[in-house]
């Protein structure tokens, strides 16, 4: 398989450093930038994310974040959102009682974990569809997650050309989505930069489907 290079968008996240690194370790030549033709061209593009839904969204609308995220999906090219990454994927986020419009790329609201302690921090499992792709091979790993906020309910009806969404649930307290596969956009919203082992392997799954 010839190398593929994966854009990493730079919109100031704080992790992206440790997800260069991941991503090089699985196999991936990695830009780190949110230059529009860089991030066009690449295999695949990466979105990480830290800290605060209001904070990410406006973070991402400084580099005009949403439209290369949206150009780069309708042309089916892969997209791969990582813990607040991926929650901004969906329509708005709720927050200390501030709701902020997300992505909308799906469907629902990311809002508190009703868990009797939060933030979530630490080792998890997860129950993904046998026939998962990022998770081929993985069933039975851990992952490492660090948030208070997820989304919890799936309610996106599969349409168009593209296999029906394979979603990926955890428990803390609550059930939550763990991961999402639908089409060229994928999350995770455990850090598979974190996640030793197990989380290179999920992304080389990822870098393979490229």
């Amino acid at each position: 398989m010839a190398t593929p290079t994966v854009a990493v968008l730079d919109y100031g996240s704080g992790n992206v450093h440790s997800a260069v690194k991941a991503l090089e370790a699985a196999g991936a030549r990695v830009d780190l930038t949110s230059d529009r033709a860089r991030v066009m061209a690449a295999d695949g593009l990466l979105v990480p994310g830290v800290g605060a839904f209001a904070a990410v969204m406006d973070a991402l609308t400084r580099v005009r974040g949403g439209e290369l995220i949206e150009r780069r999906l309708a042309g089916g090219r892969p997209v791969l959102g990582i813990c607040v990454g991926m929650q901004v994927m969906f329509d708005r986020g709720v927050e200390r009682g501030v709701e902020t419009p997300g992505l909308g790329e799906w469907p629902g609201t990311v809002d508190e974990l009703d868990a009797p302690v939060v933030p979530h921090m630490g080792w998890n499992t997860v129950e993904a569809p046998g026939d998962s792709v990022l998770f081929d091979g993985l069933h039975d790993e851990r992952f490492y997650f660090v948030h208070s906020f997820a989304a919890q309910e799936w309610t996106l009806e599969p349409m168009g050309p593209f296999a029906s969404p394979k979603v990926t649930w955890a428990q803390h307290g609550t059930r939550f989505l763990a991961a999402v596969e639908n089409g060229p956009l994928s999350a995770t919203q455990f850090h598979p930069e974190k996640s030793g082992s197990a989380g290179i392997r999920l992304l080389g799954n990822w870098l393979r489907s490229l």
